[in-house]
């Protein structure tokens, strides 16, 4: 899973509306949480912390799932590159 579906799966059980995150935040508009939450930016690292405070659950949850994904990522990247170099 990655950080945006986390985020999402999250709020929803915290049952609190975009709007409602974004307010607790201090931000003006809900489309900074709803962008997080299709993965089209990352919110800084401090805003993170507020996140896991707002939904109850741990900051280490929330950057376990980041370094999975990066993980991921990685792996993905790496294996299509070493197919690639392979195949001339």
């Amino acid at each position: 899973m990655d950080l945006s579906k986390f985020l999402k799966e999250k709020r929803l059980e915290a049952g609190l509306s975009q709007g409602a995150v974004a307010k607790k935040l201090g931000y003006t508009s809900p489309q900074f949480v709803s962008n997080w939450e299709r993965g089209l930016s990352q919110p800084p690292v401090a805003t993170l912390r507020k996140i896991a405070q707002i939904y109850n659950i741990s900051a280490n949850d929330m950057f376990d799932v980041m370094l999975k994904a990066t993980i991921e990522q990685v792996t993905t990247e790496l294996t299509e590159k070493f197919y690639k170099q392979k195949a001339k």
